[in-house]
């Protein structure tokens, strides 16, 4: 859908399908993130991603536990009912770069976890189906924990965690 309010999820395998890509999504997202920073030798922000994407497995796998009974429906891609060019906790590509500090790294994470939640949310409050908005509303104060958890780490960062890393090699650009 892609717009600026997502359309309404009106029953609870639409809602599981939703949820479940989205949590795949963002675990494919920092396992993506977690390999460039090793790549580019910034290991701590390499287990760092790769912590997010943990927990991102664990949460797929609850839902999934969720949809075990159903039949889930087949939507294209571009037919999912969420606002974000792509599912709201797989982030952007804006600011994310293989030189990255804790906190620029954290800083993404959270703001994919506050766009998870918020999708959440949404389908809580605009869901005609009392079984998704209670299983929505469950998801969504659950990416509350999530996103305060993150801010806790922001707020324990130690300063020499928050240095960019020189580049010690920088791309040249003929003069």
């Amino acid at each position: 859908m892609n717009q600026a309010h997502p359309a309404v999820i009106d029953n609870l395998p639409e809602f599981l399908l939703h949820a479940i890509t989205l949590e795949r999504e963002s675990v494919d997202r920092y396992e993506e993130l977690a390999e460039s920073m090793a790549v580019h030798n910034n290991p701590g922000m390499a287990e760092l991603f790769h912590k997010l994407a943990h927990f991102g497995r664990l949460h797929a796998s609850e839902i999934e536990q969720h949809a075990a009974a159903l039949v889930l429906p087949d939507i294209a891609p571009w037919n999912f009912k969420w606002s974000t060019p792509e599912g709201p906790e797989s982030g952007t590509r804006d600011g994310v770069h293989y030189l990255m500090d804790q906190r620029e790294a954290l800083e993404h994470a959270l703001y994919n976890e506050t766009q998870g939640r918020d999708f959440y949310a949404s389908v809580a409050s605009s869901s005609p189906d009392e079984e998704v908005r209670e299983l929505a509303a469950q998801f969504s104060r659950e990416e509350s924990e999530h996103v305060a958890i993150l801010e806790s780490w922001l707020t324990r960062l130690d300063p020499q965690n928050t240095r960019r890393l020189e580049d010690l090699d920088p791309p040249n650009s003929p003069d």
